[in-house]
């Protein structure tokens, strides 16, 4: 973990879009063999984890009649995030990240299709759904530091910020396409088939990380240990301003907006009488938003302040929450979630103050 710099040494780095860095010539991290074939694995398995969201959430609406039971699906399958902040952090600096995403992939690989053999023999339950969302939940969790740990280590130097906008590219591509297509499936086949597809989408990542020859790094420090690297990376926040700002504002806007995602499933089922494509569609709606947001926040960025943008965002994914209260025509809760997907503070304008304390910039 490297050292906390000083507030007054902070400055910020302005970073063309993902669509301008694309434009540039920015395709050069997919010359890499390795990283090519496996942020095409990644896009697939991104668009099954959306599906299986999907899945989950309608599931549950099939199973109970209880709001909070819907509820707690998303809470099932967040929580774990929380849990595993800190520690799967320091997993990832201490332990050979190759073989940790070998475990994690098949971890959710085994989950998601034990998942969904039990949900087309008929045995899912309200409450092992919620156990296995939890379960898959983990593994996710375990498994994001250190998926984005080996970035730097299948590009050159060079290569990276355009690397890590191709990733975000990946996930806002999956994001927009994976709801939509996920509620035509539960839709077509149920959500059974849908929990069995994710479960495929992890065997490409699976296979492109057991062929990837990872070079063995050797140092002459003795080992460190997890408690250690928990403490280091505590005391490290402890001491950095700017990161506790962006772990508060992250926190408290995620603990409101958790509340949208959470109960749409009840929104589309039994207020706007949607089906699970119907459903899907929403989502998607929300996804597109994203990917339009991404085009030309940096622009934005450029005429107005951080702080500002953040604020501004805030309110507008507020309002999207209040027209989904009281608003019950299918199309005009699809125009807002799409509003919805551009307002929510982008995830650099809150990453954006911890990377200026490291070697990486703003992307």
């Amino acid at each position: 973990m490297s050292s906390a710099s000083q507030p007054n040494q902070i400055k910020h780095v302005e970073q063309p879009s993902q669509l301008q860095t694309l434009k540039s010539g920015a395709w050069g991290p997919l010359r890499e063999p390795v990283f090519r074939a496996l942020w095409i694995a990644a896009v697939a398995s991104n668009v099954g984890t959306w599906m299986e969201d999907v899945g989950e959430a309608w599931l549950m609406t099939s199973l109970s009649t209880s709001t909070l039971l819907v509820a707690l699906v998303e809470t099932a399958g967040s929580l774990p995030v929380v849990l595993l902040a800190i520690p799967s952090g320091a997993f990832a600096d201490l332990f050979d990240r190759r073989r940790l995403l070998l475990i994690t992939q098949t971890w959710m690989l085994i989950v998601a299709a034990t998942l969904g053999i039990l949900t087309i023999a008929g045995r899912t339950t309200p409450w092992l759904l919620l156990s296995l969302a939890f379960a898959l939940g983990l593994g996710a969790a375990a498994n994001a530091p250190a998926w984005e740990a080996i970035t730097p280590e299948l590009v050159s130097r060079s290569d990276l910020p355009a690397a890590v906008t191709l990733g975000a590219v990946a996930f806002n591509v999956a994001r927009a396409i994976g709801p939509a297509l996920g509620g035509l499936l539960v839709a077509a086949f149920g959500s059974g088939a849908v929990f069995l597809l994710n479960a495929i989408s992890f065997l490409g990542v699976i296979v492109v990380l057991y062929r990837w020859r990872r070079p063995i790094e050797k140092s002459n420090l003795p080992p460190e240990h997890v408690l250690g690297a928990l403490r280091a990376g505590l005391r490290y926040v402890r001491h950095t301003p700017a990161i506790q700002s962006v772990l508060v504002r992250t926190a408290t806007f995620i603990l409101c907006a958790s509340a949208l995602w959470a109960l749409l499933p009840v929104v589309a089922r039994r207020e706007l009488g949607l089906s699970a494509a119907g459903y899907g569609v929403l989502l998607g709606c929300f996804g597109f938003g994203g990917v339009t947001g991404a085009s030309f926040l940096p622009r934005v960025r450029q005429r107005i302040s951080t702080d500002v943008l953040v604020i501004g965002a805030t309110l507008v994914f507020a309002a999207v929450t209040i027209v989904l209260g009281y608003v019950h025509i299918a199309v005009l809760v699809g125009g807002s979630l799409f509003f919805g997907g551009i307002g929510p503070p982008n995830r650099a304008e809150f990453v954006c103050p911890v990377r200026q304390h490291s070697e990486f910039q703003c992307t």
